[in-house]
């Protein structure tokens, strides 16, 4: 217990000196610089929406740029949106949530600019497969390898990490919580854990039984990731095309009826969320005390984790995508965070501020955001429990797809092609024990790999900034539907990628 406490305390430790204020100005900064150095780039949302829907006939790619926006969605569209923004609140205060909507509205440039250099830097394998990211961005644009194999070390390291625990830990909270609402009790630790507790408790399962239960459901789990992944990225993007839209929709409805419910004190809820951002704020009326700086912080870390602009993760699956020019296909990308960000965390933290002010037995002073998810749920009546509990299960299932393919990637360029079927067997492996197992820090863990991840890539883009002005000017105005004449270089299947 001892060592365990000690490993928390300096997870702990190391989590606040990264998520400083040098690293909160570094992207922060990022997505400013990256906004007028774009021309502010976001003006042009509503043209991004149509060509996400919009198909690039003739150009090159694996699959579609809907379906490789749904993809990076799938990733990003989830725990962070239903526990990462309750998180926020419940130890940066009500103002965290005006901080992660600043971080996904200015953070639109940064995912905008990290995928043109993406795709800018794009390779061809000798089977035809597109390969991008920011470690293809470093290595060809930069000649900065060494910095690349550190960004594709660290992403492999979040996908087998935190791609799975993260979102089951964010579970296990919220079902405990429904557990002392609705009788059901539950214990997991990584996504696939999540829907083993959930089947397990909902049947009052114990003993050998239960144990014999939770094997088969771990078996099954990771019968149906594996079936999803087998196929590379056309098979996740065609389980991601369907998911990411239903389980979405179905989330949004449930914050929309609770904001309907909350209409008497909504105006009150903004100008909380508005004044707390700027302002320290003491603790009671339901909410934790807070500082400036704390809700800066918890806002923009939560924020970055939600639509994870700067990491350069949605890049990886935006360079297989078949789009013409390097500018449409960033443009699309960045309606992924307009929508996760821009609107679903803003919504989330609209319901979440107003269920505390307009329901005394809801309060933030806990610091337990999936506790504050749970309760606010938990006003809709009959139908409010079950919408939260698809929603996590939905979520965290497509965020095993998503991350799968981030870190099979950089495998691939760590290792070559014949990296791929080891990662999958030790994916689907990761799946299992994560099933069993039971993570406790996990989300400091995750603040930890999220921001190390971000620091090469933020690199790649700051220094390839003129690029990306330049790329962004070249098709601008009609010549958005120009074709790149650029040759995509051919990688052989070595070690790194070499070209």
């Amino acid at each position: 217990m001892i060592e365990l406490m000690t490993a928390s305390s300096i997870i702990e430790q190391i989590d606040k000196i990264l998520w400083g204020w040098p690293q909160i100005i570094l992207l922060l900064g990022t997505h400013l610089f990256m906004t007028f150095k774009t021309g502010f780039v976001q003006k042009d949302i509503f043209k991004a929406i149509k060509l996400s829907v919009t198909k690039d006939s003739g150009a090159p790619g694996d699959v579609s740029q809907f379906g490789a926006l749904t993809t990076a969605l799938a990733s990003t569209v989830g725990t962070a949106n239903i526990i990462g923004v309750g998180t926020a609140i419940a130890l940066g205060g009500p103002g965290a949530v005006l901080w992660i909507w600043f971080t996904g509205l200015f953070g639109m440039a940064t995912k905008y600019a990290e995928t043109v250099i993406a795709l800018k830097y794009r390779v061809k394998s000798e089977d035809g497969t597109m390969l991008g990211g920011a470690m293809y961005a470093l290595e060809r644009g930069l000649k900065l390898k060494w910095l690349g194999i550190v960004f594709a070390f660290l992403a492999a390291l979040c996908g087998l990490g935190i791609g799975c625990s993260v979102p089951a830990n964010a579970v296990v909270a919220t079902v405990k919580v429904l557990a002392a609402l609705c009788g059901l009790g539950i214990g997991c630790s990584v996504p696939a854990n999540a829907v083993v507790a959930t089947v397990k408790e909902n049947l009052n399962a114990t003993g050998t039984y239960g144990q014999v239960l939770t094997y088969a459901i771990a078996v099954i789990l990771c019968v149906l990731v594996g079936v999803a992944i087998i196929g590379g990225v056309k098979s996740i993007t065609k389980v991601s095309e369907k998911l990411v839209p239903f389980m979405a929709i179905f989330y949004v409805l449930g914050c929309v009826i609770i904001l309907i419910m909350n209409a008497d004190v909504m105006v009150q809820t903004i100008t909380t969320i508005a004044s707390a951002a700027f302002t320290p704020r003491a603790a009671g009326g339901g909410f934790i005390g807070s500082t400036i700086a704390s809700a800066c912080r918890f806002g923009i870390a939560r924020g970055l984790f939600s639509n994870e602009s700067g990491m350069g993760s949605a890049p990886l699956v935006a360079a297989a995508a078949q789009s013409r020019n390097p500018k449409r296909q960033a443009l699309v990308s960045m309606t992924g965070t307009f929508w996760d960000t821009v609107v679903v965390c803003l919504m989330a933290g609209l319901v979440l501020v107003s269920c505390i002010i307009k329901h005394p037995f809801i309060d933030a002073i806990s610091g337990n955001g999936s506790e504050l998810t749970s309760l606010a749920f938990s006003t809709i009546p009959i139908v409010g429990k079950p919408v939260l509990v698809v929603g996590l299960i939905t979520f965290t299932f497509s965020t095993m797809l998503g991350w799968y393919y981030y870190g099979e990637r950089c495998a691939v360029y760590l290792f070559g092609e014949k990296a791929i079927l080891v990662y999958k067997i030790i994916w689907v492996a990761g799946i299992f024990a994560g099933s069993l197992a039971e993570l406790k820090f996990i989300w400091n863990i995750a603040d930890i790999l999220n921001g190390l991840m971000s620091i090469p890539n933020i690199v790649a883009v700051l220094l390839l900034s003129g690029v990306i002005a330049s790329e962004t000017k070249k098709y601008s105005g009609k010549h958005i539907d120009d074709f790149d004449e650029s040759e995509i270089p051919l990688v052989k299947n070595s070690r790194r990628g070499s070209l």
